[in-house]
């Protein structure tokens, strides 16, 4: 049988805004989510044991195999399912680590995808789901790698929405960024509520009105990243200050940034400035959906 394979797209957080803090000491989200056209490759050739190798740019960043959230993921679906059909996964892995898009989880959404593929199981299997949300609290929003609001620590998803074309390019200064330590600086204690959620009604006409409307939300986790690695403040600056760039705000945890752009062009040209002053950055024009 031949390998399956999938894309794992860059997750990016357009806008992200802490609510408070639950009892259980974990942050209510609210965010709108969309996905790159970059990403990571996963690959699943069938057979009786289930494992990993890894190959890329950045796979030596990603740790050791029996860490990678792909077998994480693979490994809960099999304790679900006895029974159910494995095999070795091959990761290509082309995005930066702890940088704030998604690239673990989107991994690990990838292997249940290919499982539920060898399965012949829809992606709504409560097995796949539940598999999905004990990996990680990005890995539901990833399986099908759709724009949407997110919501809650990411269990609560809204509906599929349909992004108008958002013309972008990502920026990772090449420095990881803990996401405990972000979520320590802002000092919120246990049980204390600060906003509701944002209406759930962005405007999807136009990326003109989107972009618009997204210059109004924030991601409350990026002062503290600009805090703790000042590496995020000049790479918000350089996007910015890069020719027609409407929007420059760092996605998830960090360390990437995300610059929205009117077109392709634009966005390549932002690309090649910024890579020109910085060529050890991971610089990617690209297209969200």
């Amino acid at each position: 049988m031949l390998p399956l394979a999938t894309r794992a797209p860059a997750k990016i957080n357009l806008s992200l805004h802490v609510l408070g803090r639950r009892a259980d000491g974990y942050h209510e989200l609210d965010s709108l989510v969309a996905f790159a056209g970059t990403g990571d490759r996963l690959t699943l050739r069938p057979g009786a044991t289930l494992g990993l190798q890894t190959s890329g740019p950045t796979a030596v960043s990603a740790g050791h195999d029996a860490d990678n959230l792909v077998l994480k993921a693979a490994r809960l679906l099999v304790e679900r399912m006895p029974g159910v059909k494995v095999g070795v996964f091959h990761l290509v892995k082309r995005l930066p680590v702890a940088a704030g898009i998604g690239g673990g989880s989107s991994d690990a959404a990838a292997a249940l995808r290919l499982l539920a593929r060898l399965n012949d199981l829809p992606l709504s299997h409560p097995a796949i789901v539940d598999a999905a949300r004990e990996t990680g609290a990005d890995v539901l929003v990833c399986l099908q790698a759709r724009a949407r609001v997110m919501r809650g620590t990411g269990e609560v998803l809204g509906p599929v929405l349909r992004l108008p074309r958002l013309f972008a390019v990502l920026v990772n200064p090449g420095v990881p960024v803990a996401t405990p330590e972000i979520f320590r600086a802002l000092g919120l204690p246990p049980g204390e509520i600060r906003r509701s959620p944002t209406a759930s009604d962005w405007p999807m006409t136009s990326a003109a009105d989107l972009v618009a409307a997204l210059r109004d939300a924030r991601n409350d986790l990026e002062p503290a990243a600009c805090s703790l690695q000042p590496l995020v403040t000049e790479v918000l600056r350089r996007l910015s200050e890069t020719p027609d760039c409407r929007l420059a705000r760092m996605s998830g945890s960090g360390a990437t940034v995300f610059g929205l752009f009117d077109d392709a062009d634009a966005a390549a040209a932002a690309a090649r400035q910024i890579q020109a002053v910085r060529p050890h950055w991971w610089v990617k024009p690209t297209m969200l959906r």
